[in-house]
């Protein structure tokens, strides 16, 4: 059987190749060379300086330093703002330190220099008052002018036998900071009622302590705004001309005192019957500083008792024995204002004596009227 050998063809063998030819020859030469440059790299280069580049290194402490610098000018308290016109400015006014201060339970703010201290000292005004007719309206007259008043201002209310519903709701809404106190003495003379609610207020600002400047200031009185205003001024004993009407209601009395300047140097009077006193003074005609009641050593007035007004004086001498417990003579008063030139109170009497109290203010029963046909 015949058989057929096929002829193998010769086995082809492959011709080395140079770098050129071979793409994947360029590939691995090349990563070669970058991995010999790495490590060339790692072995000049410390491990801190390769972390991060130079190039990166100076933005990055002009960061640092600037963030530092904005944030302590941040924190820095040179300068406040204020609006002046509906416009920020900037105030670079360096203003005292401000202390909180509390009179009997309301803090108010108390300026820290010694001028404005002077010029913002607690006025502390006293007033009896009683249920009557009229009283609601003496009330109103004297919260308005009180209202005007730059404060501090404290207002004290004092009455009978009892704290009156209608005389509260009158003070809640004046809108002054007030102190509503009760005498707790009977009374049987009217004489004696506003001797016993002063000498109550003055008790009060003793328990309390209430550094300020005093003024006795009665519920039927008119009184200006510039006769408050002036009342800061005091440094310790304060007095004025005040005007009243005569009993006959005719004309015009002036009662209190002749100033040269501040200085005191004489007396308005026009009734016999009181030229007997020391001192011609309305009770609303003086002011004082509160300290001599709290310390009186420091204005050398050691009294063994305190400074109070007495009930068992005549009428119209309560006021020139007052003030015989506060001052030595003249030359511990001021006039005020200086000269003692206006009237900056009057002193009416007006009262409607055969008008019924109303209760709460209201009028059950309506008025009689007359039709004209």
């Amino acid at each position: 059987m015949p058989s057929i050998r096929r002829t193998l063809s010769p086995v082809h063998v492959a011709a080395p190749l140079s770098p050129s030819s071979s793409p994947s020859q360029k590939s691995i030469s090349k990563h070669n060379n970058s991995s010999q440059q790495y490590l060339s790299y790692l072995t000049t280069h410390p491990r801190s300086s390769r972390r991060v580049p130079w190039h990166w290194r100076r933005p990055l402490y002009q960061f640092l330093a600037f963030f530092l610098v904005g944030f302590l000018l941040g924190i820095t308290p040179y300068g406040r703002t204020e609006e002046i016109d509906g416009t920020d400015r900037l105030n670079f006014e360096i203003k005292p330190k401000r202390e909180e201060v509390a009179v009997d339970g309301v803090s108010f703010v108390e300026i820290g220099k010694k001028e404005e201290e002077e010029e913002r000292k607690l006025i502390i005004v006293v007033t009896p008052t009683y249920n009557r007719a009229m009283q609601a309206y003496y009330l109103n007259r004297i919260a308005q002018t009180l209202r005007l008043v730059e404060p501090p201002v404290l207002w004290i209310v004092v009455e009978g036998n009892a704290a009156s519903f209608e005389t509260s709701e009158i003070l809640r809404k004046t809108g002054v900071m007030y102190r509503h106190l009760v005498c707790g003495r009977k009374m049987t003379s009217l004489k004696d009622r506003g001797v016993h609610q002063r000498n109550t207020a003055l008790e009060h600002i003793e328990l309390h302590k209430l550094d300020g400047v005093v003024y006795f200031a009665d519920d039927d009185n008119v009184y200006s705004l510039e006769l408050f205003q002036s009342l800061r001024g005091i440094r310790r004993f304060g007095t004025w001309p005040v005007a009243m009407l005569a009993p006959s209601k005719n004309k015009a009395i002036l009662e209190g005192p002749i100033c040269n300047g501040s200085q005191v140097i004489g007396w308005h009077t026009n009734e016999k019957s009181k030229r007997l006193r020391r001192f011609h003074v309305d009770m609303s005609g003086f002011a004082f500083n509160s300290t001599i009641l709290l310390d009186p050593k420091r204005w050398r007035r050691p009294f063994s008792h305190p400074t109070r007004q007495l009930d068992t004086l005549k009428e119209g001498f309560q006021e020139t024995t007052f003030i015989e417990q506060v001052v030595a003579d003249e030359s511990d008063m001021e006039g005020v204002p200086p000269g003692c030139s206006r009237i900056l109170n009057w002193h009416l009497h007006l009262d409607a004596g055969d008008v019924p109290y109303p209760q709460g203010w209201v009028i059950h029963k309506n008025l009689e009227a007359a039709l004209i046909v």
